[in-house]
């Protein structure tokens, strides 16, 4: 019987065996730090050692993955089309290393608008969590905007958002309905009666800073109306608004669910106006080119069929 030994060189010849997750892990980071220096601090390497890991890579392929703006690396369309697949490759080998080892599973990786990520995920997390106590969670909060671009960027696996997205990279999941209400300290003139447009038009106010969510829906639902209006102060949370309306200082424009408790305790009071109701849709958004890990679908289906959640709470306050 004879044995046939094929040499170690020629198997690294074959360019399937080229495409390894090292240098998929060093594309990937390159691709959402836009440069090889700020990639090599993500995956442990030396700038180096990413630059030709890189450089093997596109070997590999026999094509370019990056255009060189400047100092930039900037994802060409060979590159985009990798980036999902890539992505997908390293999570899949995150699972089953973590199947075989006494390691964590990778983090469910999750961004949030700040509304949905202040006052409603935090308790289905919380009750995820007791059904799942070994997987880890990371939530990162922000605007609407700043959540579609983690997820269209890989950065995150599901997002949260307040209002319409439009994204060629996303899929859109409609959630939940949400209210938008007007809101006052207790001494304030509007806070006893209903109010008219004119006065609302006249009244001072304190909305979220242009590009969150909440702000986009108070646009459309009071501009039109109340042009122009005289935004006195634009403030970065709803939190920051709450505080700064309960000292007097003006109307706010903000989610029941944001103001339920603190209209529950006197700090606030609902202004009664003459406006249609203002409704908008909370949503889940995912990249279209990515097949979610079973603990991400699975996330996603607890929110969905989530009862009594704080939505919920609050319409019946």
């Amino acid at each position: 019987m004879s044995l046939t030994v094929t040499d170690e060189t020629d198997q690294r010849a074959d360019p399937r065996l080229r495409l390894s997750l090292a240098r998929l892990e060093v594309f990937v980071a390159t691709a959402r730090a836009g440069s090889t220096r700020a990639a090599a601090g993500r995956v442990a390497r030396s700038q180096s050692a990413a630059s030709a890991s890189l450089a093997e890579l596109e070997a590999a392929f026999g094509v370019p993955l990056f255009d060189r703006v400047g100092r930039r690396l900037v994802l060409n369309e060979h590159g985009r089309a990798l980036l999902p697949k890539a992505v997908q490759l390293l999570d899949d080998a995150a699972r089953l290393e973590a199947t075989f080892t006494e390691a964590l599973p990778a983090p469910l990786r999750m961004a949030a608008s700040f509304t949905i990520g202040e006052y409603l995920l935090p308790d289905l997390v919380a009750a995820w969590r007791r059904e799942h106590p070994r997987q880890p969670v990371r939530l990162d909060i922000g605007n609407s905007s700043d959540v579609a671009r983690a997820v269209s960027a890989f950065e995150v696996d599901i997002g949260f958002v307040e209002g319409p997205v439009e994204h060629a990279a996303l899929r859109v999941r409609r959630w939940r309905s949400d209210e938008l209400v007007i809101v006052a300290a207790p001494g304030h003139p509007l806070a006893r009666a209903t109010a008219s447009v004119r006065q609302l038009a006249q009244a001072s106010w304190v909305l979220r800073e242009r590009g969150s969510g909440t702000r986009e829906a108070a646009d459309r639902w009071l501009s039109a109306r109340l042009a122009p209006m005289r935004v006195e102060l634009e403030l970065g949370s709803s939190e920051a608004v709450k505080r700064v309306v309960a000292a007097g200082l003006g109307l706010g424009c903000l989610s029941r669910l944001a103001v339920v408790e603190a209209i529950a305790g006197g700090q606030l009071a609902a202004v009664r106006t003459t406006l249609p109701r203002a409704s908008r849709e909370l949503a889940i958004v995912v990249h279209r080119g990515r097949r979610l890990g079973p603990s991400a679908e699975a996330f996603v289906e607890h929110c969905l069929a989530a009862k009594g959640a704080a939505i919920e709470r609050a319409a019946r306050r």
